[in-house]
This record gives C-alpha cells, structure tokens and sequence, in this order.
C-alpha cells in the first residue's frame, strides 16, 4: 500500500480528506445480517462477489455470518483474498493466459481454488497447469442463460466441456456457473423474474442430462443483488454470487418490487466524500470528485440528503452540481457524500475504505484490488 489514507481512525467525519470512500458501518452491517439472514432461511449457500468490495476484511466478515467464500474474476483478487485470510474462493470467470493458470494452480496448494470453463481447449491447459503444481482446481461449466457474455450453450455443449473435465487429471467437475448478468438491472420486477425463470430451466435441463451420463452437479452458482430471491427460490440454484448488497448503489436503487415500488430490503452504505471547492454562479456549484474519484457507466452520483440539488456532469477532478439559486445549501468548504451509480468500478478507484459510525472514523481498511491481472 503506498497511499496515505484520508483520516485516522478517531478523527471527526468532517475531517476526512476528499475525495474519499466512505462506509456507513451502521448501514453495511444492517445489509450484511440481511442476506445472510434471508439465504440460511431459503436453503441455499452465499458466496458473495469479492470484485464490490476487493478486501479480504469485508470477505471475512461475510464468512463469519455463514458465507462458504467468496467469487472475483481476476486472478490477481483471488490471490488478495486467500492472502488475507480467505480459504475458499471460485474466479467466476474463463482464465487462459498460461501465466495466470500457473499462479492460479500455484494458489490451489494453499487453498480451494475453482474457475469457470467454457473451452475444451482451457481446460486441457488448466489441466497442465494442476498437474505441474500437483495440485487439483474445482471447474464450473459455464452456460450462456441469457447474458450473452461468456459461456457455452446449455446441454450438450456443456455436457461435453463436463465429461472432459471430469477425465482431466488435475481438474474436479463441480458443476455449472449460470449468471444472468442482464437480468439484474432489469426495472420491472416481474420481468426480472420472468428472465431468471429462462435461466433456471436451462440450467435445469443441463443438470438433468449430465446426470443420465452419471455426471453429479455439486453447485449450480450465479445470480447477483437484483435477482437472488428468484434463483434461491428454484430450487436448481445452490450458491448465490450477489455481490453490491452490502453496499447499494444508485443504479440497483433504481430496480422496483412486487408491489411497484422500490426494493427496500438493502440500503445505501457506500458514498464517495466530497467538498464544495467553487461556487462559479448561482445555478451551479464544484465538487472535487470528478472521473478519477467515482465511476459513471451507470450515470452520474446522486447526492445524498439534499433535494434540489443534482450532479450533472463531471470531468477529471471536477463534478459540476446544479443548484437552485432560491435554495443554496451548500457553500465553499462543505461536504456531501455522493451515491456512486455503479458501486464496483468506483471502488476500483480507491485505495482505502474510511468507516464511519455517526460522526467519527472507526474503521480503516485497505482496498486490495491487484494489478489489473
């Protein structure tokens, strides 16, 4: 770590640096007990995505309420987690390069390592790499259920990737990975289960035909924050992969309930600190968090607890706010904290979580987020 943090456990919340990623411990720990709660109750395991939060503190906090490990897509997070405590941990994703398969396999000595397939071809060459490690890595098959990403199409396809895992030394068949990324955004909440009722037969019907060729599917492992309930409930799906529950950010706030309105059951707890650095007229003010503070590929922040005021466009370090110049809340010096529109990539762009818990920093944790392989 070679950044300072922006405060020190103790200091006043108004005295934290900016821009900074903030954690409301009150609120994160409210959407921790909540999705454990609900999944030891529906039967199913919880392995939260480690690419929200990249910190093996959060991962270990998860486990201790019930979490069997956790998901990532680099290798480099999977070895941040298991170097920081983390025994159990599957890279939801295809790893080809040969270099990554070899710390990958190298990983697989010192803890249970799995990774998704969907290429006969990466699985003879993870197969090489176990072997030269002498180690053994768990492989999911994964299918397309509607993503359109990564992934083989469910039932002989997968049937084939399955049988060549389960004779290639080295390799375990653990099951197949069926996450419909698309379906999590998706507003309307009986289209969002309509789409995941679609992956759940999929995933179904593959499970059945690999079973008539004798080839037992121990997990079947997917869904995310807005369409847990869905797979939970099928019973196909054994492991959730939901990861932005514990933070919540604007862009999943934006998804509605059974009844129409918004889902309420997680609540914010992730915001990126910032100060009013100008105040060039009287319908706009200069926050200084801009691109290199907060992630805007699901559109911009929202502020928290102020109406009538909008962030509406951003630059480097710069976040233009409009105002209303009857109602001028803030003035040079003041802080906001802004709702990220998508919690992972902003994460991404920082180096320290700062928890706060009423008006005080309680907690300091670094941000293991690895190379960018």
């Amino acid at each position: 770590m070679n950044t300072r943090p922006p405060a020190e456990i103790g200091a006043r919340l108004q005295d934290v640096e900016t821009p900074a990623l903030l954690i409301d411990l009150d609120a994160f720990e409210h959407n921790l007990r909540r999705l454990a709660d609900k999944t030891k109750g529906m039967g199913v395991r919880l392995r939260p995505h480690a690419k929200t939060h990249k910190s093996a503190v959060i991962a270990r906090r998860q486990m201790a309420l019930g979490a069997v490990g956790v998901c990532c897509q680099k290798v480099s997070e999977a070895e941040a987690m298991v170097n920081g405590g983390v025994p159990d941990v599957l890279v939801s994703n295809e790893i080809v390069e040969p270099r990554k398969l070899g710390r990958l396999a190298a990983l697989a000595r010192q803890a249970r390592i799995g990774v998704c397939v969907d290429d006969a071809t990466n699985v003879d060459a993870i197969s090489a790499a176990a072997q030269s490690y002498s180690s053994t890595i768990d492989v999911l098959v994964e299918i397309n259920v509607g993503s359109n990403r990564c992934g083989v199409d469910p039932g002989e396809p997968a049937l084939a990737l399955a049988q060549r895992i389960a004779r290639s030394p080295g390799l375990r068949f653990r099951g197949l990975q069926g996450y419909h990324g698309k379906a999590q955004h998706i507003r309307s909440f009986e289209a969002r289960r309509a789409a995941v009722a679609e992956a759940v037969e999929k995933a179904r019907d593959t499970r059945a035909l690999l079973a008539r060729h004798g080839l037992d599917c121990e997990d079947i492992a997917g869904a995310g924050t807005g369409t847990f309930a869905f797979e939970a409930q099928s019973g196909v799906y054994t492991e959730l992969q939901a990861g932005s529950y514990i933070f919540m950010d604007a862009d999943y706030a934006r998804n509605l309930g059974e009844a129409g309105g918004p889902v309420e059951e997680f609540v914010h707890a992730l915001f990126v600190y910032a100060t009013v650095m100008s105040t060039p007229t009287r319908e706009r003010l200069v926050l200084d968090a801009g691109f290199k503070a907060l992630s805007f590929d699901s559109g911009p922040p929202k502020i928290a607890d102020l109406d009538d005021v909008e962030y509406v466009a951003g630059s480097d370090e710069h976040g233009n706010v409009r105002v209303t110049p009857s109602n001028r809340p803030l003035t040079i010096g003041d802080r906001v904290r802004l709702i990220p529109g998508h919690c992972d990539p902003t994460v991404n762009l920082h180096d320290w979580y700062v928890g706060y818990r009423g008006e005080r920093v309680e907690a300091l944790w670094p941000i293991a987020r690895g190379p960018g392989y």
